[in-house]
Parts: C-alpha cells; structure tokens; sequence
C-alpha cells in the first residue's frame, strides 16, 4: 500500500529582518499553522519584550512562532518537538531561516523541558516560554492541559520573563499556576492566548 503524501502549506514571517521568508507548515493533524493573526497580535504586545531574550518554543510544530521571536531579535530560540514529519520539516524551516540562532531540542517536551529550564537559569538570561499543546480533543491528548500545567508550575525563577500558552477556547486556564499569575487574555475564535507573569 502506498504511502500517504502529506501536503504542506507556507505562511510568511511578519515582520523583522526575515520579513516575507516562507515557512513551510505540514498538514498533519498533531500541528497546525498558528494563525497569522494570532501571531501578529501575540507579537504587537511582547516584540520589544523579546528583544535579547531567549526564546522557548513547547510542541514546536514548524517553528513559526519562535521563527518570528527571532526575526524580532530574540537573541536564542529552542524548539521541542516529538512529531517525526514536523521535527523534518523544522529543521529545513530553522537551516533556511535562522541556523544559527537556533537550538532544536527532538523528543517530548515533558521529557526535555527540566534539562532545558536548568540551563537556562543558569545562565540567568531572560526568556519567554510559549506552549502550543495539540489539542485536547485530539486522540490520546486528552490530559494534555493538566500535563502542561504541572510542567508551567515548574517556571518560577526571575530569568523567566513571560509565559504564554495557545490553547482551545473553550479550556480555562488557571488565573495562578505556581509562582505564575494570568495578566492578560485574548480570544481567537477557536484558539486563545493566555499570558503569565511572576507574582509581583
């Protein structure tokens, strides 16, 4: 039996110095394309926060949002991503755009995400961790906010400047997790935004 072929789709970065460079989106359905105008908006209220700080991207998928931090001049993205279709495809997205700035973390996030956070409050840089879980309706995802909640609650040292997690509308998030409190909201018909600071 023939192998399926997956098909891609390409949106462009928004802004910064790789204004309009392509990135190439596989449609599978454990990712999916971070609408333009969710990203445009989740940029308009943290690109000049980004500026020199590192940037984490959870369930990387393509890499558009870290992609976009660093075409803001986010000094270092890391992308966690399991998916073996969209891991190849990150790859050429970060070797056609951004090489060097950028750290390819393959494997589960659950599993990668204590390492990564012990280096990088060693180096006491600022960053800012953005979760994209697949969805919770999909197969098997089903615990998937709970699990991303334990591993937010982790996230309590000053080097971590901001959190943000897309999620399904219809999911709420806790206003505190941790040392963490919600500050802002915002709705994108299907998907949200929800942005966590330290408490105080």
């Amino acid at each position: 039996m023939a192998k399926k072929k997956i098909k891609y789709f390409k949106t462009p970065i928004i802004a910064g110095k790789y204004k309009g460079k392509q990135i190439e989106i596989p449609a599978i359905s454990t990712t999916r394309s971070s609408k333009s105008i969710l990203r445009e908006s989740l940029f308009n209220s943290i690109a000049l926060d980004v500026v020199g700080c590192n940037f984490v991207e959870l369930f990387a998928g393509s890499g558009s949002i870290g992609l976009e931090a660093l075409s803001r001049s986010s000094k270092r993205a890391y992308f966690l991503e399991k998916n073996s279709t969209a891991l190849r495809l990150l790859k050429d997205n970060v070797s056609n755009i951004a090489p060097n700035d950028s750290t390819i973390l393959a494997g589960d996030a659950f599993e990668l995400f204590d390492g990564l956070y012990s280096r990088l409050k060693d180096s006491q840089e600022c960053t800012f961790f953005y979760f994209d879980p697949p969805f919770s309706i999909r197969e098997g995802m089903e615990d998937i906010y709970d699990k991303c909640i334990d591993l937010i609650s982790k996230i309590k040292d000053p080097f971590a400047k901001m959190v943000i997690v897309e999620h399904m509308t219809e999911v709420k998030l806790p206003d505190v997790i941790g040392d963490l409190e919600l500050f802002k909201y915002k709705k994108f018909g299907k998907s949200s935004l929800s942005y966590y600071e330290l408490k105080g």
